[in-house]
């Protein structure tokens, strides 16, 4: 069934209008026309389903019939991720969002070498928005992760938000296994972590300077094996192992 993004809040509706862009999309390039079945998300953890019961050159309308609730996963997981070079960023945005990223932060570290102006700082949120929208009507995800816009290593940890846990993916010693990480936690907190945050590196790494900036801040290293992974592979594989082990 094709899926189409609507605002949050709209789905409790008996008649929702797509908009223009997702009305084109449904008419000229699927090619769908009256009494064709339809699944709405809201981004915001409702899934509804109705059919087309009309269209015309600006708008789709359709008929409501069913709508699933869906909780979040019972942990948010924050990617913060170091920008890398070229369109790998949009990679990850679309990866993470399928893997069910609660939120995506974009970071400007010590080797970040893409480091974008405002206007293309702007342009570039808005283009990971698309890519993260497009991600969950392809996966069905039924929650929009949030994006945030690019912010330095330091603004962010001046912030000083809180977080049960905070994990660095890193290639400096003293790294752990994020198995033990978790185990940890739970053993002391008698609980799994409802919120985690994951730090990714760019090309060449956090520096020793941003990994001790980390630690003081309460984060610890973990290793992702001993081969040395892409920033994108090491995206990815952070948040797997993240999720299924807060998922227990």
């Amino acid at each position: 069934m094709h899926r189409f993004h609507i605002l949050p809040g709209t789905a409790s509706r008996t008649e929702v209008s797509l908009s223009p862009d997702e009305s084109h999309h449904a008419l000229r390039v699927l090619r769908l026309g009256s009494g064709d079945t339809v699944t709405l998300l809201d981004g915001a953890g409702v899934e509804a389903r109705g059919h087309i019961i009309a269209t015309d050159k600006h708008a789709v309308r359709v008929a409501v019939t069913e709508r699933i609730p869906h909780p979040p996963l019972p942990c948010a997981v924050t990617l913060l991720q170091a920008l890398p070079k070229g369109r790998l960023m949009d990679s990850i945005v679309e990866k993470a969002t399928e893997l069910g990223a609660a939120r995506i932060v974009p970071l400007l570290t010590e080797h970040t070498i893409s480091r974008p102006d405002d206007v293309h700082a702007t342009s570039k949120l808005e283009k990971w928005r698309t890519t993260a929208l497009e991600a969950v009507k392809q996966c069905g995800n039924p929650w929009l992760p949030r994006i945030d816009p690019p912010v330095t290593f330091r603004e962010f940890l001046r912030r000083q938000e809180a977080f049960d846990l905070i994990l660095v993916a890193s290639l400096h010693a003293g790294a752990r296994p994020m198995r033990s990480v978790f185990a940890e936690f739970h053993a002391r907190e008698q609980r799994r972590p409802a919120t985690v945050a994951v730090w990714v590196g760019p090309e060449g790494d956090f520096t020793p300077q941003e990994v001790a900036a980390l630690v003081t801040a309460g984060a610890q290293p973990i290793t992702l094996g001993r081969l040395v992974l892409r920033c994108d592979t090491a995206a990815v594989t952070t948040l797997a192992l993240a999720l299924n082990e807060a998922a227990g």
